[in-house]
């Protein structure tokens, strides 16, 4: 993991700010959605990318009834 040198402290609400220049680099604006992970003793964040509930693929991904499908996946269902 690379360190940026960047200290935030944590407000009343439990939030942080993420300093502007790690959104620019991450393409993460305001409407972003992010995912947390817990490793060993890290807190991770990530980007989130929608993938396939059946390959894992973000790919062409799409929603049926609450779910994400990918392109290669719908198209293997519809050969059933």
């Amino acid at each position: 993991m690379k360190s940026t040198g960047i200290v935030r402290k944590i407000d009343h609400l439990g939030r942080i700010v993420l300093p502007i220049e790690l959104r620019r680099v991450l393409d993460i604006d305001k409407d972003s959605s992010l995912e947390i992970y817990v490793e060993n003793d890290s807190i991770l964040l990530r980007k989130y990318q929608p993938a396939c509930v059946f390959c894992g693929s973000s790919e062409e991904v799409a929603s049926y009834k609450g779910r994400n499908i990918c392109a290669a996946c719908r198209k293997e269902i519809g050969q059933l």
